[in-house]
């Protein structure tokens, strides 16, 4: 059943609404870092290091930016309000430790938005790093830690950031595919299934986070707030979330939008696709753009195999979004457990935690 509260539906005409084959004749979604911003990272970032602040509790305030405070403006303003990404290059991971690395990326963080928790463990800083060979059809996977491709998805946070600390022999390539172009499609070809974008779906929580306290939550898949669109989707969550007990049944509808909505998505020109560099750093919104990744494979060596760290923020944006939207129960804050749970022994919270990434299988 259609929800009589759906809004009157049109196309999305914003910078957020675009096609990966236009995007990738031109560069203008790079931003190179001066040699200014570069040096005055690595400054902050060493003594970052030295500091070793609780990452917890610490400020951006503690770490203030001169030469890059603008630039950081700037990506936050094109993350939120205009095409949902940006790609930061030019810091030198190839010459850092990885624990100088990840302090600067921190610091970076701290200014575009406020970490939360990326599952019940407490981790801050997720590691990006193939410690098994499972593949994605194998429901105790987990996406961070397998080579297999990545469908695409939203994660649970407004901004999802990565950084490469070294890339792949072969593959892993980061493709994003904008979700105001998608729902400008399913509009035009299927008005009469584009409203039930706007009614709730159950998402698979389980399978996203082993140690989530519940089995699922619910959003819609599109927010229409203020004017401004956003999307939250991944039918691969909703499809497994049927599994469970006391989920409704998704309707002939349902399942033909959805079908319509991955077909769509996956067409020719709709993506755009990076090949990560060591330093770079990719800035999502998480509500404007879809994110999957290309099968990967390693070099033999390990210290040589492909290292992303990833982040999940708070945005200090203003973005408007229906109650329940996407994130719904599943952020937390940084610095309290939820529900005042104890933490658990191996969450990691200072610098030296994020050197050395937690392998599990």
């Amino acid at each position: 059943m259609i929800t009589p509260s759906a809004p009157v539906l049109s196309p999305i005409t914003s910078r957020a609404a675009w096609r990966g084959d236009r995007l990738s004749q031109g560069q203008d979604w790079v931003f190179e870092l001066s040699a200014a911003q570069i040096a005055e990272l690595e400054t902050l970032g060493a003594r970052f290091m030295a500091d070793d602040p609780d990452l917890r509790t610490v400020q951006a305030e503690d770490y203030p930016l001169v030469e890059t405070a603008q630039a950081c403006e700037e990506w936050r303003q094109e993350v939120d309000f205009g095409r949902g990404f940006v790609l930061v290059r030019g810091l030198r991971a190839e010459l850092y430790s990885d624990a100088l690395s990840c302090a600067i990326y921190y610091i970076l963080g701290l200014h575009m938005g406020d970490p939360i928790r990326q599952n019940e463990m407490g981790d801050l800083i997720d590691h990006v790093y193939a410690t098994s060979d499972k593949t994605m059809d194998d429901p105790t996977a987990l996406s961070s830690k397998v080579r297999d491709k990545l469908v695409y998805h939203s994660d649970s946070s407004d901004i999802v950031a990565l950084m490469c600390l070294r890339g792949a022999r072969e593959g892993g390539l980061s493709c994003l595919v904008s979700g105001a172009e998608i729902y400008n499609e399913i509009l035009r070809r299927r008005p009469d299934l584009a409203p039930l974008l706007f009614e709730p779906f159950h998402w698979d929580w389980r399978r996203q986070d082993h140690e989530a306290p519940a089995d699922t939550y619910t959003s819609p898949i599109v927010s229409l707030e203020d004017g401004v669109f956003s999307m939250y989707a991944g039918s691969l969550y909703i499809l497994t979330a049927q599994e469970y007990p006391g989920v409704p049944q998704l309707t002939e509808d349902q399942i033909e939008v959805l079908r319509l909505f991955d077909e769509i998505t996956y067409e020719d020109g709709m993506a755009i696709e990076m090949d990560f560099r060591p330093g770079d750093i990719q800035w999502l919104s998480n509500y404007a753009a879809l994110h999957a990744r290309t099968t990967f494979w390693d070099w033999p060596e390990p210290q040589r195999k492909r290292h992303l760290l990833r982040l999940w923020l708070s945005s200090k944006g203003t973005r408007p979004v229906v109650e329940g939207f996407g994130k719904n129960g599943v952020v937390q804050h940084r610095a309290a457990p939820r529900d005042g749970a104890a933490e658990h022994p191996d969450a990691h919270f200072d610098v030296r935690g994020m050197a050395v990434p937690r392998l599990i299988s």
